[in-house]
């Protein structure tokens, strides 16, 4: 898992108001205490509102409010099918399906996703 997805998936754990040790994150993400700890110093230091340490725990100090659009490339990929999938064999709403794909693509260009013709 790369280090922006492992990120993402830290902050939506830590969304819960509660409290985590590194361990049992590291255990939900597959990865190492130590890999924690370097992640949510460095989170930290970026001004993510996380407060903790090692021994203790982490959790984030204020509500932390994530753009409904921040989507994984796993979420993006499952979507962008899915809708592909409707529009293909679901006549009664295929044209919801296209006009879906197309405000997606526009609100995240960045994704590249092109119209398929």
């Amino acid at each position: 898992m790369k280090r922006d997805a492992r990120l993402y998936d830290l902050i939506q754990i830590l969304r819960d108001g509660k409290l985590h040790t590194a361990a049992e994150l590291a255990a939900r993400l597959g990865v190492s205490p130590r890999t924690i700890w370097r992640d949510m110093a460095m989170a930290a230091e970026t001004g993510l509102p996380v407060t903790g340490e090692r021994g203790l725990g982490y959790i984030l100090r204020s509500p932390l409010m994530l753009p409904p659009t921040m989507l994984t490339e796993a979420e993006l990929d499952a979507l962008t099918h899915g809708l592909r999938h409707i529009e293909a064999t679901d006549p009664a709403r295929a044209r919801a399906a296209r006009s879906l794909l197309a405000k997606v693509a526009t609100l995240l260009p960045q994704a590249g996703i092109a119209e398929e013709g």
